[in-house]
């Protein structure tokens, strides 16, 4: 996957665990919330992959 989809992957799960959790929060749910804060920390990890991805690219095109 490239650096853009990763991003795009990553902010895409981070809203959706967002969403989750507050569905989880509002019918009272711990599990629905604790599920969307996974998916929401696996969204900041997609996110922060697509980043060293292009600074590696930028990086590996200045040598």
């Amino acid at each position: 996957m490239g650096s853009t989809a990763d991003k795009v992957s990553g902010k895409a799960n981070e809203l959706a665990g967002k969403a989750k959790q507050g569905v989880g929060k509002a019918t009272g749910s711990h599990e629905t919330q604790a599920k969307g804060a996974a998916q929401e920390a696996k969204g900041d990890a997609q996110q922060a992959k697509g980043h060293v991805k292009d600074a590696v690219k930028s990086a590996v095109g200045k040598s």
